[in-house]
């Protein structure tokens, strides 16, 4: 099972969390952190898994986990798994996961994380749910990812008309104009009226 994805520029501010299981926010803050630690502190020559607990819940609950890695330009990209999990199969998988992101923002960087967040879990559910591998076919993902982008945007679409009808039903632009037009006459019907007095 896969148990955490984390993203983090090498600097450790983090671009992605998700859990697949429930920990506090204390203990999610502290896996974050010791994630970070232990990738920063290795080299390139050294292997892309290490055997961690730092999933482990105040020494009640202990996890041998491991934790994969790949490092993309200024942004590494972490698994959590427990050992049943395949370590070469996670490591395509980090793999297949930058690509479809790559393919959805035309060569991905930190930038697109941080203003596209809601689209890169998005890929990710498309992926990965509840821990287990749902898809790992390229084509599939974004084909996915491509249907709801356009349910979204269609949604928000229908959203805007209904925002508008409202906004036009709440500020009653119909009878505003009638009494705007009815105003607008007296105006002239009194002003003719006042030029013919002045004109006698």
């Amino acid at each position: 099972m896969i148990h955490a994805v984390l993203i983090f520029n090498t600097t450790g501010k983090p671009r992605l969390i998700k859990f697949y299981d429930h920990y506090s926010t204390d203990l999610q803050q502290r896996i974050v952190d010791e994630t970070f630690r232990i990738i920063s502190a290795r080299n390139n020559n050294q292997c892309h898994f290490v055997e961690t607990n730092i999933f482990d819940r105040n020494g009640t609950q202990p996890k041998d986990l491991l934790l994969m890695y790949r490092q993309y330009a200024t942004l590494y990209v972490a698994f959590c798994v427990d050992k049943a999990e395949n370590e070469l199969a996670i490591l395509d998988l980090i793999q297949i996961f930058v690509e479809v992101m790559d393919r959805c923002f035309e060569s991905v960087c930190e930038l697109d994380l941080i203003f596209n967040l809601e689209k890169i879990h998005h890929i990710l559910n498309e992926i990965i749910i509840g821990g287990l591998v749902i898809e790992t076919n390229i084509d599939e993902i974004m084909e996915k990812f491509k249907h709801q982008m356009k349910l979204d945007k269609s949604s928000a679409e229908n959203k805007t008309v209904k925002v508008a009808a409202n906004m036009r039903k709440n500020l009653n632009f119909e009878g505003r104009l009638k009494e705007l037009k009815k105003s607008m006459k007296l105006k002239i019907h009194k002003n003719g009226k006042h030029n013919k007095k002045q004109q006698e």
